[in-house]
């Protein structure tokens, strides 16, 4: 399409957004429609418009598709391959190290509770990580948790141990905004089903943390809070939408916390933050309670320090729960076991071509990734060369699911608050006015016939690798398009997980991505473990 061509399509874009906002009710304004089009929120409409133009018209929608009802397969691997332990990570401890001391009661939960308090009120005013601290109810579980400690009921490595869980997590008397003002006094009586689950281990949630408005967007950037600094470099950015679980993890405020995933917003904040961020399969952990951002491509899932961690939360967090039609009564697997596992005879698909036309990253993402990939191959994994240009469109259809599903739930809220979101909320969200009445049916008829293409992939490889995010992170305020390599695995449902392979010039950690088929997060961590023991990452903290 010519650039006349495509500026007489996006005027005509615009008139139909005009056209279905006034039938939707909803007041708009020119200042607005002139945001979308700076922000290049319209874009994507255009990007998807070109999709849909090529897609079979009788197509069965991926919201039709028998996926995700089976259990995934094993691949298997020599128990004899046991990696190296992951000792190169000087600073704070890990879940897996703490808990170690806490079962023998070297360390008291009180104590472990009372640091993290202190470190909070230390860090917290410059980083911004936390939308609500709970001293109180923290020091009160860690007194139980001590209690039952003492008593020999241990309830695993999750028992005792300070974590935070993002602010669109329901927490019984507490109010959660998911980053916004809109919801700014709401109290739930309730707890969300990742609260539950990391109550019922004994872990101890000092608090809430910070994230972009509704968890729409790739960067901090919040206009009623303000933005998350990256512990490593203050004038950049920690990346969204799990922005503050990320920065409170990476700076030593937790051992660990729960982010959400729509379009890599646990991998891209870890990823920029040098730590663990590990995106579960569509459907293996429950979302009840958690406010909804899209309800196709939502995952939640741990932001840790090390691999060992991300697998012990995840054994938490895993399960069907029937309050969640989303999840699969399928079987929850010994994640932690797994690790030793390694990656002998493991195939790793490595991402030459993504359809972009354009280079994978920077040059020092690019070299920081192949030295990943180069721990697996010294440890006895094969590297196999794929194009993958679907993931192109993926990342087009991810996003317009988004702006979809996202619009059809904030609708009772644009007609009657529009003012009280803030204006990159409200751009990217109105823009969703701008796809034609066959947008989401199209966008699932495409996703399934990619899906079905991309399964075949698995005839070639166990696994698939990209660098988490093509560059380091961005500066403050810059919201980028981050999701490059994430979002894809999104509109997939794959496991993907982000693993620290590097810094750059200016002690900005890389990441390197790995994403296998549904159900198999054993496969993802097996070889996650590898790279991080034996990989790159010079290890220290910011």
């Amino acid at each position: 399409m010519s650039a006349g061509q495509s500026e007489r399509r996006l005027a005509q874009i615009v008139e139909r957004l005009r056209t279905n906002l006034q039938v939707a009710g909803i007041r708009i304004s020119d200042d607005d429609i002139q945001g979308m089009i700076d922000k290049g929120f319209l874009g994507n409409v255009l990007a998807f418009e070109a999709i849909a133009a090529r897609t079979q018209e009788d197509l069965i929608p991926d919201y039709l598709a028998a996926w995700g009802a089976a259990g995934a397969p094993t691949t298997p691997a020599p128990a004899a391959a046991t990696p190296p332990p992951a000792t190169r990570r000087p600073g704070y401890e890990t879940i897996t190290e703490v808990a170690a001391r806490l079962r023998a009661r070297e360390v008291s939960p009180v104590e472990l509770t009372r640091q993290a308090l202190d470190r909070i009120a230390e860090r917290d005013s410059t980083l911004n990580s936390f939308q609500l601290v709970l001293a109180d109810a923290a020091l009160a579980a860690a007194q139980e948790a001590e209690r039952e400690i003492a008593a020999g009921d241990w309830r695993g490595p999750l028992h005792g141990v300070p974590v935070a869980v993002k602010d669109l997590l329901a927490m019984r008397g507490t109010v959660t905004t998911a980053g916004s003002k809109i919801l700014a006094d709401w109290v739930t009586d309730f707890d969300a089903a990742g609260v539950e689950r990391l109550r019922a281990a004994g872990a101890v949630i000092v608090g809430k943390t910070r994230m972009s408005e509704f968890a729409y967007s790739p960067g901090s950037n919040n206009a009623h809070y303000g933005p998350t600094p990256n512990p490593w470099n203050l004038a950049h950015d920690s990346a969204g939408s799990s922005s503050g679980s990320a920065a409170a993890v990476a700076a030593g405020l937790v051992y660990g916390a729960l982010g959400s995933d729509t379009g890599g917003s646990i991998r891209m904040p870890a990823g920029v933050c040098g730590i663990v961020g590990l995106k579960p399969t569509f459907g293996r952990v429950s979302l009840h309670g958690a406010v909804t951002l899209s309800w196709s491509l939502d995952h939640l899932g741990p932001i840790t320090r090390s691999v060992a961690d991300a697998a012990a939360m995840l054994q938490v967090l895993a399960g069907h729960d029937p309050r969640d039609p989303r999840t699969r009564a399928v079987p929850v697997p010994d994640y932690s076991a797994a690790l030793a596992m390694g990656v002998t005879g493991l195939r790793i698909g490595v991402v030459r071509d993504d359809g972009s036309g354009q280079p994978l990253g920077t040059d020092e993402a690019l070299a920081a990734w192949r030295a990943g990939l180069a721990a697996l191959e010294r440890n006895g994994a094969q590297l196999v060369e794929l194009d993958l240009p679907d993931l192109h469109d993926l990342r087009v259809l991810n996003s317009t699911i988004i702006a979809l599903e996202a619009a059809t739930y904030h609708l009772p809220m644009l007609r009657a608050r529009l003012d009280d979101f803030g204006d990159f909320m409200r751009h990217r969200i109105l823009s969703a006015f701008g796809y034609g009445p066959l947008a989401l049916v199209q966008a699932q008829q495409t996703r399934a016939a990619i899906r079905r293409r991309l399964d075949a992939i698995f005839e070639q490889v166990d696994l698939v690798s990209t660098p988490t995010l093509p560059y380091g992170a961005p500066r403050l305020g810059d919201p980028s398009r981050n999701t490059t390599f994430t979002a894809p695995f999104n509109a997939l449902g794959w496991p993907a997980i982000t693993v620290p392979v590097g810094l750059t010039a200016e002690r900005l950690p890389l990441g390197l991505q790995l994403a296998g088929r549904p159900w198999d997060e054993v496969t993802v961590l097996r070889a996650a473990a590898v790279v991080e023991a034996d990989g790159p990452w010079p290890g220290g903290t910011p």
